[in-house]
């Protein structure tokens, strides 16, 4: 009997393992779209530090994403149960949020709100040697986490909406193993990223004594041309990426402008995947530049009360 209960629990592990193996791959191809943002924002994260703090930075970045996950999971686990129209309106907050950070980034960009004095300063800070570079990062590192939040909580909404139908113990499962292969995937990805100048010159370095001195030559040189301008491309497409799925979010979830949008989309003459883009982006952008003026209007009233 014993032998027989045995058998029957390593088939019941097997047929598990083997639901999991499937619906995990579905929920991944579900969650496609949201990685490539997850991993163009948080390669856009480490822009601008220092090359020695660059893996640190990454590093504490991907702890933090970590402990988002096993946060939300469970989260999303108990508000999916118990409250499910729940899960609607803090996706929709989190958009929101993306929107914000997006249009703040653009807006700062083209009408700056620091002072001359200001921007010397900060430059003087990361000039100076002795100034603790780990206390400045805290602010850029909390920020990167903060977004890998919402797009975590949009991963993970999304992948539990692929496996609605599967019982509760292969949920959990699926949402366990994306999780970890999510995290490991996309800030190994960004680690990789970020280091390719310095592997770049690490190639030109050893062509001074190496036997394939031209093969490493030219690759070390592409390596440090690329580098620069793959991570310009990836700030850029890093805030592109926040106003898509943050203006996504709002346009799928929020009745008035989901029918806005559907009428512009069948009202102009061209592939629906290419206006949709273009629609979730503007909304995107409109609404995270009235959150700033919200926020800015708020900020002011504060300071001068």
């Amino acid at each position: 009997m014993a032998a027989a209960n045995l058998l029957a629990l390593i088939d019941d592990i097997a047929t598990l393992l083997d639901d999991v193996s499937v619906m995990s791959k579905v929920a991944a191809k579900k969650t496609a779209g949201v990685l490539g943002d997850d991993l163009a924002l948080n390669a856009d994260q480490v822009r601008g530090v220092k090359p020695d703090r660059e893996l640190p930075v990454v590093w504490a970045v991907a702890k933090g994403s970590l402990l988002n996950k096993v946060i939300l999971v469970p989260a999303a686990l108990l508000i999916s149960a118990f409250i499910p129209v729940l899960i609607v309106i803090l996706l929709v907050l989190g958009g929101l949020y993306l929107c914000f950070e997006g249009a703040e980034k653009v807006l700062h960009r083209f009408f700056p709100h620091h002072t001359e004095a200001e921007r010397d300063q900060r430059l003087a800070q990361l000039a100076d040697a002795d100034v603790d570079l780990v206390a400045l990062e805290k602010e850029k590192i909390k920020g990167a986490i903060r977004t890998d939040f919402i797009l975590s909580a949009e991963i993970i909404v999304i992948a539990l909406g692929s496996i609605a139908g599967a019982d509760f113990t292969t949920q959990v499962a699926v949402l366990c193993a994306l999780s970890i292969a999510i995290t490991v995937g996309v800030y190994g990805l960004v680690a990789a990223i970020v280091k390719m100048d310095d592997v770049g010159l690490y190639l030109l370095r050893k062509s001074l004594t190496g036997n394939f001195n031209s093969v490493q030559k030219i690759s070390g040189r592409a390596l440090l041309i690329t580098a620069p301008l793959l991570m310009k491309t990836l700030a850029i497409v890093g805030t592109i990426a926040m106003f898509l799925v943050g203006g996504g979010i709002l346009t799928h979830n929020i009745a008035l402008i989901h029918h806005f949008a559907g009428a512009i989309i069948s009202g102009i003459a061209l592939p629906e995947v290419i206006v949709s883009l273009i629609v979730d982006g503007l909304m995107g952008f409109l609404a995270g530049a009235i959150v700033v003026g919200v926020v800015a209007l708020l900020s002011r009233l504060r300071n001068t009360t």
